[in-house]
Formats: C-alpha cells, sequence, structure tokens
C-alpha cells in the first residue's frame, strides 16, 4: 500500500490519536466519561471475578467498545506496565490529539497562542498545566512524545480529567516542531529572568507559542536557541523563578486578568 494513501493516512491520524490507560478505577473513570470516545478494553483472562470488571464490561458494551481478553503477558505489552495494570486496560480515541504538521495546514483566522513544554517530567506538573490550558483561551498544548512525562492516571488525576478535552499538538522531537512553527512566522517565546520585556506587557503582532523547561534545569540549549522572544515574569522579593506548572497558569491567563 502506498504510504501516502488516503486510507493509510487516515488508520495513521486514528493510531496517534489513540491513548491507552490501565488500572481498574482509571479506567471505569475515562469510560464513564461521556466526552471520551472508548475504543477498546483489554482484560486479563486471569482476572477474578469483581463487581468492578463487571461494570467495565457493561460500559464497554454500552459505548459500543471492543471487549478482548489476553493472557497477563500479551496484556503487560499492551498496558506497558504489567505490575500496575490490576489485569485491566483501555484504549481511548482522543479526537483533540493532532499532529503539529496536520495543525500547521489547518486555516486559523484567530491569533493563536499554544504553550510547549520541554521536557517536563512531574506527571504532576503536566496534569496541572494540562488543567490550566483546557481551561484557558489558549489554543492548546504542544506536548512532545519524547522527554515528557507520559500520558498515564497520574496525569489524568492531576489533571482532573481534563485531559480528555485539551487540545494537545503531538510531536516527537520539540525542535523539529518548533523550528516547523517558526518558519509560518510564529513567535518563540522563553521565559527569562533576564529579559527586558515583561510577560505581562508583551504583546505578539502573531502568533506565539510560550515553552515552558524543565523543572530543575530550564530550557535546553537548543531550545533557547530556537526562542526568538525573551519575557520576564516579574518577581518580588528575590524570588526568582516560579513552579512550572504556576507559570503555565499566569501564561494562560495572562488576558483575562
Amino acid at each position: 500500500m502506498n504510504s501516502d494513501s488516503p486510507e493509510y493516512l487516515k488508520r495513521k491520524k486514528f493510531i496517534n490519536q489513540l491513548l491507552t490507560i490501565y488500572g481498574r478505577n482509571p479506567c471505569l473513570e475515562a469510560m464513564a466519561d461521556k466526552n471520551v470516545d472508548v475504543y477498546r478494553l483489554h482484560l486479563a483472562d486471569s482476572n477474578k471475578s469483581a463487581k468492578v470488571l463487571d461494570e467495565l464490561v457493561k460500559l464497554a458494551e454500552q459505548r459500543g467498545a471492543e471487549v478482548l481478553y489476553h493472557d497477563k503477558k500479551a496484556l503487560s505489552r499492551i498496558s506497558k506496565n504489567g505490575k500496575q495494570d490490576q489485569g485491566v486496560a483501555v484504549d481511548l480515541h482522543l479526537k483533540q490529539f493532532i499532529e503539529y504538521e496536520d495543525f500547521l495546514r489547518q486555516p486559523q483566522s484567530d491569533k493563536i497562542e499554544l504553550i510547549a513544554l520541554d521536557r517536563i517530567t512531574n506527571p504532576q506538573n503536566l496534569g496541572m498545566i494540562l488543567r490550566s490550558v483546557c481551561a484557558s483561551p489558549l489554543k492548546g498544548l504542544i506536548l512532545p512524545r519524547n522527554g515528557c512525562a507520559k500520558l498515564d492516571s497520574l496525569v489524568i488525576k492531576a489533571s482532573t480529567g481534563t485531559l480528555f478535552r485539551t487540545n494537545i499538538i503531538r510531536c516527537d522531537n520539540l525542535d523539529t516542531c518548533l523550528e516547523s512553527f517558526a518558519k509560518q512566522a510564529y513567535d518563540i517565546v522563553g521565559l527569562n529572568v533576564n529579559a527586558q520585556t515583561s510577560l505581562k506587557s508583551y504583546q505578539p503582532k502573531q502568533q506565539a507559542i510560550y515553552v515552558l523547561g524543565n523543572e530543575t534545569e530550564g530550557l535546553s540549549d537548543r531550545i533557547q536557541q530556537l526562542c526568538n522572544r525573551q519575557v520576564k515574569i516579574d518577581m518580588r522579593n528575590q524570588v526568582e523563578s516560579l513552579n512550572v506548572a504556576v507559570t503555565a497558569s499566569l501564561i494562560a491567563f495572562r488576558n483575562l486578568l
């Protein structure tokens, strides 16, 4: 099959929009959320009878999802966490997941502002950032597959379920992604305590991406090089930095305050 055929591209898009989560209660909560499309429920055939498993199967049937049974080794390959999956995994189809190339191809009429994450590894921080982005006027969150915390039950819990309603722009490597956005006249904005311009006063003339760096190391050298704008958050009492999730909230709501 031609890799560029419509059938291939449609299938590839579908696969990229799948998110597999595991654990009985996380799967139950996700499947009960009517904002989420449930594609497949995976169960270990060695599971002992339990009320929660009956509820999972019932929800899958109600949502029109396929139910598949596997041996424990096969299920652990699906969940990628055999020690904690509790014999349950579910594939969710999240239509708000989009590849950055597809996002750039979409016609855009409004001034777009996004947040991008560079090696944010704490699930709690990622979940709180998702929550802020979801609640704000931002158009979405650029989230690399490599280097950042995985989208798992810890992130879902910290996001209070907003992961399922947030526009998430996926890429493999952030530097390649930002290079592509820069070519389309996006401002790539880094946070720098020594910047001359404050976040409060900065008003992009065009589209803008605010890049947040690792919790301890900040922005990587390569991402720092890609930033063509630098802004700072004015702070008092000799405080130099804020938690990355707090910073994301300030960016997300800065035009509403």
